[in-house]
């Protein structure tokens, strides 16, 4: 059976606040009324295992592909504003993006404080508050909708919104009150499906480089916790341990079978990933290209396929292999 290797608890966070930081598990269905729960809760419903003997409560679900930010229960779990900023953190970093509302200012008399803040993520997570009642419904609303909307060209906006107690949300404290409404960029998701000398070497320089990255392998002796600093290790095959890695995402093929690596690249493409590359010579390439077309796949599916994968500086060594994949990515995430 599949098993997943969790992330440290934040050292920012004490044991007895464990259950309000850690992450929910992703969604199931939108609307789903299940309660938010630990990683740990999520790993047993889903058929994972830790592979830690000590249960944990770390470590950062994959969004869900389509789940559009609306919150798992229809209400965010209390935090102040130092957990609140962590829990938006620590997502962003793992690729999960958000939406934050701050308190701005006050104007008579209204439930909220300047400072407080409200999170949402894109994996159905709440954080925080505004004072709760009508303000805080239309705050979620706007939050929600800035997780679904497009972006234009200049990337999605902050904006300054002042919300009318009174005449705009019929409550009778009838103040005023100014907020500020932020997207939280994050991390590009990148799954490396393979855990040999190449991704040894390439995990940690894209984790340095603003990519959040996951790491795979069925291979135990390979797929271990420690091997691979602030990345997350997945025990198992790619179609078992990441079902709802992000499309918006990065797979890169890396693994230690040429069979293997064939039929990754079609899963990936498959399931649609905005990029799909591949470790190997350019024979391996044409093969590989080959074996699509066989196969059924377009001219544009085989044309997506990034392979010899990275940037051409006749790298040969997988520190070097390293440098020209990452080079490659961070190409392509600034032009996309």
């Amino acid at each position: 059976m599949a098993k997943l290797i969790p992330l440290p608890i934040p050292k920012s966070a004490a044991a007895e606040d464990a259950r309000s930081l850690a992450p929910v598990r992703p969604l199931a269905e939108p609307g789903s009324s299940d309660p938010p729960g630990n990683f740990d809760r999520g790993a047993q419903t889903s058929g994972y295992k830790s592979a830690a003997a000590k249960p944990q409560t770390s470590g950062l679900p994959s969004q869900k592909a389509g789940s559009g930010g609306a919150l798992q229960t229809g209400f965010p779990m209390p935090a102040d504003v130092p957990r609140v900023l962590e829990a938006a953190a620590e997502r962003a970093r793992w690729g999960i993006p958000g939406a934050m509302a701050t308190v701005i200012a006050r104007h008579g008399s209204a439930p909220a404080t300047p400072g407080q803040k409200l999170y949402i993520g894109a994996d159905g997570a709440g954080f925080g508050t505004v004072g709760g009642g009508a303000i805080e419904r239309e705050v979620l609303a706007a939050l929600d909708e800035m997780l679904r909307s497009k972006r234009d060209e200049r990337g999605a906006k902050h904006r300054m919104r002042t919300f009318r107690l009174g005449p705009e949300l019929g409550m009778c404290c009838g103040g005023q009150a100014e907020i500020l409404f932020e997207p939280i960029e994050a991390l590009t998701p990148c799954l490396l499906v393979g855990a040999g000398h190449v991704a040894t070497a390439t995990a940690p320089l894209l984790a340095r480089v603003g990519f959040a990255v996951t790491v795979c392998d069925a291979r135990e002796e390979w797929a271990r916790a420690g091997r691979f600093p602030g990345v997350r290790v997945l025990l198992g095959d790619y179609d078992e341990v990441a079902p709802d890695f992000p499309r918006e995402g990065v797979v890169a093929v890396m693994t230690h079978d040429h069979a293997l690596d064939q039929a990754a690249i079609e899963w990936a493409l498959r399931r649609g990933f905005a990029y799909v590359g591949g470790v190997g010579s350019r024979a391996k390439a044409q093969r590989t290209r080959d074996r699509l077309e066989a196969k059924g796949f377009s001219m544009e599916d085989r044309a997506r396929v990034r392979m010899p994968i990275g940037a051409d500086i006749r790298a040969r060594l997988p520190e070097e292999i390293a440098v020209a994949i990452a080079a490659e990515l961070i190409a392509w995430k600034k032009t996309r």
